[in-house]
């Protein structure tokens, strides 16, 4: 029997190319997401490991606040050094000052102003304790000499010997005296360093002369860093930590591994379960197909013996091997999937860090062993269906599936359909746990895949009136073509269905949050021009540039400005737990923000004082004279009251304190944005053009009016949504594919009828237009279903998830309509392949086919 199933493969295997197809694309896909993430996960690891691997022990403060690429670490008194290098067993130890510091390029404008770090530091003259290599020039002497990445210099076209300006955040005239690399590589991933001396960096990069971020030691020879450690403890004071170099990079690594990079891996692989779902859709349709072509010698092999253990081993043995085909091929595709994500990312403006494709054992059998498990569970029914037809039964042609749909069946989705969609209602009414709106997303889903069949024959009806009136005898054989068999009909649609359901719920979660975010705007932006930087998100805590404050004192000058304010973002600890922090003037904050004020008040707030919003108030029960005590990001603790609650937090977060408290703890005074408010009758245009003139040798920051700003609050919700839009695309083009591969195989299932139809006067126009619109019809029906059931899931996710940011449901009907206009279009291409073959069916053979 293995052998006759080999055989039978072979002799079937133009049929089972759509079939292997849809298992390799769905393989290739989770292929590529694990190995990109292996590569990710291997190069963030080898830049932890090269940056602290020369440092054998760091000295820091032992306050952190927040976490992974948003954490902050209190710094260490200077004094330090003399201390470190004393200590017996010591080589060295070196002063180590970072800040924020942003190359302006040869254009004028900012160097990574996209997202990825920015940073400046003193430059570490020993080897050891610098992953930093000169490559060209030397290292800086003077306070306006600088060394700065090779991938910054690529960047920003700088070279050595030319002058430009370090934003620290105020501009600093330098001259490029070298050009390094990180180990061998341009720079430290996708980030820009610039390095100058530690004199010029404890002047421009901190407020306290006295402190440096850290203290790198390097051990004698021999020495082990724990016996550094066992003897510096003892002489350092309260609030300072001594760590290993190892550990130090063992704790970025697990902090990336489990914030951004977790967080990426895990969306790309449920990405890549979508694509590889929909796969199984169009492999059970294949088998199933296969299954009734094959169904007169199923029944003669149950005539001369066979059991019915064998035939489904027969046709498990098909599965297996297509399934193992596929998905080897499918993870030899993987790696091209892999580098086209990585350009996807770098095109959407997410620059990963990703070298060299690191390949593992492990990642490659998960990809197999899910493929070919796939490609099973959706040949296992169809194997055991075409088990159970009797011998004599099977004499002749018949299709695998009934043509009716059981009862049971119609019970059994309708029941599951209406819990989910109950459980999605409760989720949306009561907002709670979002496991609830989880567990009513896959009974909905589950649901209306079963209960497909029974919704098949009446949608076919409907939606084909149309087609049968508008193309006549051809639309009416479309309209009934795709009537007569519901259960392949619906299987066939189901694999489009769960693809555009997720992307219109996608789309819908895009949708309410734009909208919350413009409702938000529009009620708490006073300011009439606001001046910022580009960068990912547009929450306070964000990774944005920063400006220098002195910028305010010059805006405030410029003709037409009544009043311009800073707002500055960071983090700290309050009442114990790190929260994002926005820091502005009491007494000017008022007139740039509607903070929508429920008791208490903005303006009479001390730098001992804190404003938080509604939320914030109830989650710790709080009221207007509520302490909490508070850790700034120096480390320095104190005790801050409640002096106002507000209920509009779009702009500010949930907690806004006094500049005056907040800036003498920052070490690095910057400001976020800077909130602009004119005179009455001022022209808005003419004062924005002022205002750029009067920024730009700050290197063009981005200066907006309400509408502008407005915008790009909710611009990068429309990235995020381009980038899903990729990420989905391939399961759309499965499923498509498997809508096409379905009619070329039931194509073969009705040579005789079409050999008939053309033998009575239908031309090979009117069949080819015949077999489109009935793939058009299959495409608009799974079009359809999936938009109602991703608005659906996108309504209760949106209502579930209901807070301050995110409050206002929105389902764009232009675009959801338009989904179903793409699905015509898309059926219309998927039946192009079957209808041609349909047209050259020779009539003479066809009429004569068994």
């Amino acid at each position: 029997m293995f052998r006759l199933a080999i055989s039978d493969v072979w002799s079937h295997k133009r049929r089972l190319a759509g079939s292997m197809i849809a298992v390799v694309l769905g393989v290739a896909f989770l292929s590529g997401t694990l190995l990109l993430g292996d590569t990710l996960k291997a190069n963030f690891d080898n830049l932890f490991t090269t940056a602290n691997g020369g440092t054998d022990v760091v000295l820091r403060g032992d306050t952190q606040i927040g976490s992974d690429i948003n954490k902050s670490r209190s710094g260490v008194d200077a004094s330090l050094v003399a201390t470190a290098r004393s200590t017996p067993g010591v080589a060295d130890a070196e002063p180590y000052v970072e800040g924020f510091g942003q190359l302006v390029g040869r254009d004028g404008t900012r160097i990574g102003g996209n997202g990825p770090p920015t940073t400046a530091a003193n430059w570490v003259d020993v080897a050891s304790l610098n992953p930093y290599r000169i490559v060209e020039g030397r290292a800086p002497q003077a306070d306006d000499e600088v060394v700065i990445n090779r991938g910054a210099a690529k960047s920003g076209k700088l070279r050595l010997g030319d002058t430009t300006t370090v934003l620290t955040p105020a501009p600093v005239r330098v001259k490029i005296v070298g050009i390094s690399t990180f180990g061998t590589a341009d720079g430290s991933g996708q980030s820009t360093f610039t390095a100058m001396t530690l004199h010029a960096a404890t002047r421009y990069l901190t407020d306290a002369s006295a402190r440096v971020s850290q203290i790198l030691i390097e051990a004698d020879p021999g020495v082990a860093p724990g016996q550094i450690i066992a003897a510096l403890q003892p002489k350092l004071p309260a609030g300072v930590q001594a760590i290993t170099g190892q550990d130090l990079a063992d704790e970025n690594i697990d902090a990336i591994n489990g914030g951004f990079l977790g967080f990426l891996r895990n969306a790309l692989t449920g990405f890549a379960v979508v694509a590889l779902l929909v796969a199984v859709f169009s492999i059970y349709n294949t088998f199933s197909i296969l299954g009734a072509q094959r169904a007169r010698a199923s029944a003669l092999l149950r005539a001369v013996g066979a059991t019915r253990r064998q035939v489904v081993g027969a046709g498990l043995t098909e599965a297996v091997a297509v399934g193992v085909i596929g998905s080897t091929v499918g993870w030899a595709t993987g790696i091209g999937i892999a580098a086209g994500l990585k350009g996807v990312f770098d095109g959407f403006g997410f620059a990963l860090p990703a070298g060299g494709l690191v390949f593992t054992a492990g990642s490659a059998l998960i990809a197999v062993l899910a493929g070919v498990a796939a490609t099973l569970v959706a040949g296992v029914v169809p194997s055991i269906r075409s088990s159970r037809v009797a011998p004599v039964a099977a004499l002749r042609d018949q299709a695998a599936e009934a043509r009716t749909v059981s009862m049971r069946r119609g019970l059994l989705g309708g029941v599951m359909t209406a819990g989910g969609v109950a459980a999605l209602v409760i989720a949306a009414v009561r907002p709670g746990p979002m496991s609830i709106a989880g567990i009513g997303a896959v009974l909905a889903l589950v649901g209306m895949v079963v209960l497909g069949a029974v919704a098949a024959r009446p949608a076919a009806a409907v939606l084909g009136a149309p087609v049968a009136r508008m193309r006549g005898i051809t639309g009416v054989l479309a309209r009934e073509n795709s009537m007569r068999n519901p259960r392949r009909t619906a299987a066939t649609a189901s694999a489009l269905l769960v693809g555009v359901a997720v992307v219109a719920m996608f789309t819908v979660v895009a949708a309410s949050l734009k909208t919350s975010a413009a409702q938000g705007m529009d009620r708490a932006l006073a300011a009439d021009i606001v001046v910022d930087t580009p960068g990912f998100g547009g929450g306070v805590s964000t990774q944005r540039g920063r400006l220098d404050p002195a910028m305010q004192r010059r805006l405030s000058t410029v003709d037409g400005v009544a009043l311009a304010t800073g707002l500055t973002s960071g983090n700290a600890l309050i009442a114990g737990q790190p929260h994002s922090v926005t820091a502005a003037d009491p007494k000017q904050v008022g007139s740039v923000i509607d903070l929508g004020v429920t008791s208490g008040s903005i303006a009479a707030m001390t730098p001992a004082s804190v404003a938080v919003s509604t939320d914030a108030a109830e989650s710790n029960h709080w009221q207007v004279g509520s302490t909490a005590p508070i850790t700034y990001p120096d480390g320095a603790t104190g005790t801050v009251t409640v002096a106002a609650i507000y209920s509009h937090p779009e702009i500010t977060g949930d907690y806004l304190v006094s500049a005056a408290g907040w800036v003498p703890h920052t070490g690095q005074a910057v400001v976020s944005k800077i909130m602009v408010k004119l005179r009455p009758g001022v022209d808005a245009a003419t004062a924005k053009a002022a205002i750029q003139a009067a920024t730009a040798g700050y290197g063009e920051p981005r200066v907006q009016d309400r509408a502008e700003y407005r915008s790009s609050a909710t611009s990068g919700i429309n990235t995020f949504l381009g980038l899903i839009y990729v990420m989905l695309a391939l399961a759309i083009v499965i499923a498509l594919m498997g809508i096409s591969n379905t009619l070329s195989l039931s194509i073969h299932e009705r040579t005789r009828e079409l050999g008939l139809l053309r033998a009575v006067g239908q031309t090979r126009a009117q069949t080819r237009a015949m077999v489109r619109w009935e793939s058009v019809l299959v495409a608009v029906f799974g079009t359809v279903g999936g938009v109602g059931l991703g608005t659906l899931l996108g309504w209760s996710m949106v209502e579930a998830a209901s807070s301050t940011t995110l409050s206002a449901f929105s389902a764009p009907p232009a675009q959801l309509a338009l989904f179903v206009v793409v699905g015509a279009v898309a059926g219309t291409l998927a039946g192009i392949r079957p209808a041609r073959r349909a047209a050259r069916l020779n009539m003479l053979r066809a009429i004569s086919a068994e």
